[in-house]
């Protein structure tokens, strides 16, 4: 029961990683990463018909793993996708160890799965991956300077249009210092391959956080309640990266996402402090 348990569950994560090579596969505009996609999802069509030999069952993918890779793929791009895939793919692997010697041809689809992961790593060549740090640049700033920014500024100013209005030109001129920051570094750096394409990956990074930091005071009129928001969305942008982040780079999601948190929220209590003292003292009334 046990082994019909574990085998059943291997059928069925064969036909999902199938289904989604196939889709990738069908969305990949490079020959040589369709073919390969093509082969892959073959072995796996293989693979869910040696189980289907012990399990005598016929199974239907997971339709929302065949989605929702698919959606990484559209949303970050092929590279993420199959990252995504092979941190999913470690703990069937895992498994598949504990059936060597009672299960025929185990041995086989363990090496297959090894050697589909070679050839996924020889598909990373996307320009958004070799510019991630300067993204994780461009986003970690933001998120310190402008949570920290924006919390000071709503105790000192009361107003929400005061502080988007503070908090957009604060931003856009951050976000230019530090796109030419990173020029500057990059140009200086030997290994660089592109300073532009570096400062304009930071710039972007930054503007796209201040905008969505920025947005709970251009829509509430009460700036507690654009706080409360401002710290949901700031959440929300710190779980996104984070995740993308563990994936790209093979960090721990956990121990990223607590970093990026600490820090930001740090700042952001710091600068609320700040502005309570700052409207105490120069007894500021807007």
């Amino acid at each position: 029961m046990y082994k019909e348990k574990y085998l059943i569950q291997f059928q069925k994560n064969e036909i999902t990683e199938y289904y989604v090579y196939k889709k990738l596969a069908s969305f990949s505009k490079n020959k040589r990463n369709k073919n390969i996609l093509i082969k892959i999802s073959d072995d796996e069509l293989k693979h869910y018909y040696y189980f289907k030999k012990y399990t005598n069952k016929e199974l239907r993918p997971n339709i929302f793993k065949v989605w929702w890779y698919t959606f990484l793929s559209f949303l970050f791009g092929l590279t993420f996708a199959l990252n995504a895939m092979e941190k999913g793919e470690e703990s069937a692997q895992k498994k598949y160890k504990e059936f060597v010697g009672k299960v025929p041809e185990i041995n086989k689809i363990i090496n297959d799965e090894n050697v589909h992961e070679k050839e996924l790593l020889s598909l990373i060549d996307e320009e958004k991956i070799n510019y991630i740090s300067s993204m994780v640049l461009g986003l970690n700033d933001a998120l310190v300077e402008l949570t920290g920014t924006l919390a000071g500024l709503t105790f000192a100013f009361q107003n929400s249009r005061m502080v988007a209005l503070s908090g957009i030109i604060t931003g856009i001129a951050a976000s230019l210092s530090m796109s030419a920051s990173e020029y500057l570094s990059q140009k200086a750096d030997k290994n660089s391959q592109n300073p532009l394409k570096a400062a304009i990956y930071t710039g972007i990074a930054y503007i796209l956080t201040v905008i969505f930091l920025v947005i709970p005071y251009l829509v509430f009129s009460k700036p507690m309640i654009s706080l409360s928001f401002l710290i949901i969305n700031a959440i929300v942008v710190i779980l996104l990266f984070s995740y993308f982040v563990s994936v790209v780079q093979e960090k721990t999601f956990k121990q990223y996402f607590l970093e990026m948190f600490l820090i930001s929220f740090g700042v952001m209590i710091v600068s609320f402090i700040i502005g309570i003292i700052a409207k105490r003292l120069f007894n500021i009334e807007i």
